[in-house]
């Protein structure tokens, strides 16, 4: 496998990810919080940004669109919103894509914003997965709702549990709190609490997380319903 992912803090609390492929040099920023974090991180590794994939238009994500496509003239591709800067290519849940080689499934998970996408590598058991969920979490009900969440995260749990999933955010222990409010006898949630508390502490980031660990410790995940799921995130709102 000739993939590679870099992770590096953006802002106050995002993540930025570069997927670079060595043998081609294909590089895909995944959402641009912070042009300049990003150039720099390119940079620092010899890389030059072939490729933007937003998740949605939130600016958070998207915000650095402009300024590196105009720096890289990368392609940019991203849901079926207006809000999302110097598109080229519009993508929708059931599409897919080749990254140097690679096939992209792109899955259509509403709850956050109606268009919300992630995008699913195979191959490489890996998926970058934007605000939907997050470590222990999911992302707050903007503009969809909790049936439309619940079915988001279930065409996640649907996948291979080594996936391991590139969230957006650094929210852990934060949603750890949360979790061990509503499901404080879950053996499984107990010990994920347990390791993310230990790498906060040396400083090493709870991204990315695996299928297999949300479906058994995710409080959104074990709510085992739509209906438990919205009770869940209205409590978290305020939390």
């Amino acid at each position: 496998m000739t993939l590679e992912v870099a992770l590096f803090p953006c802002l106050s609390d995002n993540y930025g990810f570069l997927l670079h492929d060595a043998q081609t040099g294909a590089t895909a920023a995944i959402d641009t919080p912070d042009a300049k974090e990003i150039a720099k991180q390119c940079e620092a590794r010899g890389w030059t940004l072939t490729e933007i994939w937003n998740t949605h238009w939130h600016p958070d994500h998207a915000g650095g669109n402009v300024a590196l496509k105009r720096r890289y003239n990368c392609h940019v591709r991203g849901p079926n919103q207006d809000a999302i800067p110097a598109r080229d290519e519009t993508l929708s849940g059931g599409d897919s894509f080749d990254f140097a080689g690679h096939h992209v499934d792109v899955i259509h998970t509403p709850g956050h914003t109606d268009e919300h996408i992630i995008y699913h590598l195979p191959s490489a058991e890996l998926a970058f997965v934007g605000d939907t969920i997050f470590a222990l979490g999911c992302g707050r009900l903007f503009e969809g709702t909790p049936q439309e969440m619940w079915e988001s995260l279930s065409k996640l749990m649907a996948l291979p549990e080594q996936t391991r999933l590139y969230c957006a955010h650094e929210y852990t222990l934060s949603n750890a709190k949360f979790a061990m409010s509503v499901d404080g006898d879950n053996p499984d949630l107990i010990a994920a609490v347990t390791d993310a508390q230990a790498k906060r502490a040396a400083n090493i980031p709870t991204v990315p997380t695996t299928v297999g660990i949300e479906k058994r410790a995710n409080p959104f995940v074990t709510a085992g319903n739509a209906e438990e799921l919205g009770r869940r995130r209205a409590l978290k709102d305020n939390f």
